[in-house]
C-alpha cells in the first residue's frame, strides 16, 4: 500500500489512438513545465492504459488523485471538458463514457468495494473526436491540453492549501 499524504496525477489512455491520448498529452506537458517550475515533492505523475487494477494501484493511498481521460459523449462536443469529483464514495454518472472497454466508473466502484479509493478523486474527462489508430490529437482536443494542465496545477495548489489548513 502507498503512503497516505501524496498527490497523484494520472493520464489515462492510448497515445496511438488519436484523441484517446489526451491524458498522456496532459501528463507530458506537466512534465515539461515541471522542468522550469518543479511540482511539490509529494506530487507524482503517471500514465496508465485505463486497466482498473493499474488505476487502483496508482491512486491507492493518495490524499488526492487527479485523473485525465478521454470520453465519448452522445451527442459530443470535441474538446469539451467535464470535471467530476468523487463525493462520499460515489462517482457522479456523467453523460460521457470512457473510451476503454472497462471504464473509470468500474475502477472507482471496484476500489470503493475494496476500500482502496483515494481520499479525494477528481476526474477531467475530455470529449474526443477521433479514436482511430494514429498519433496526434484532433485540433479541438489539442486546444484543451493547456487549459487542462492549468486546471490540474490549480487542483493541486487548492488541495495543498486546504490540506495545510489554509482556505481553498
Amino acid at each position: 500500500m502507498q503512503s497516505r499524504g501524496r498527490i497523484t496525477v494520472i493520464g489515462v489512455g492510448n497515445e496511438f489512438r488519436r484523441d484517446d491520448g489526451v491524458g498522456w498529452a496532459v501528463l507530458a506537458r506537466l512534465r515539461e513545465r515541471a522542468e522550469d517550475r518543479p511540482l511539490p515533492p509529494d506530487v507524482g505523475l503517471a500514465t496508465c492504459d485505463g486497466e482498473p487494477g493499474r488505476l487502483i494501484g496508482l491512486w491507492e493511498g493518495a490524499r488526492l488523485a487527479v485523473v485525465v481521460d478521454a470520453a465519448h459523449a452522445h451527442p459530443g462536443t470535441p474538446g469539451r471538458v467535464h470535471r467530476i469529483e468523487l463525493d462520499a464514495g460515489l462517482l457522479a454518472q456523467p453523460a460521457t463514457t470512457s473510451s476503454h472497454g472497462l471504464g473509470l466508473g468500474e475502477a472507482v466502484e471496484l476500489a470503493r468495494v475494496l476500500g482502496l479509493l483515494p481520499e479525494r478523486l477528481v476526474v477531467y474527462a475530455v470529449e474526443g473526436a477521433e479514436s482511430e489508430l494514429g498519433t496526434g490529437l484532433s485540433p479541438a482536443v489539442a486546444g484543451a491540453v493547456e487549459p487542462l494542465v492549468k486546471a490540474v496545477e490549480d487542483e493541486i495548489a487548492r488541495h495543498r492549501g486546504t490540506a495545510a489548513g489554509r482556505p481553498a
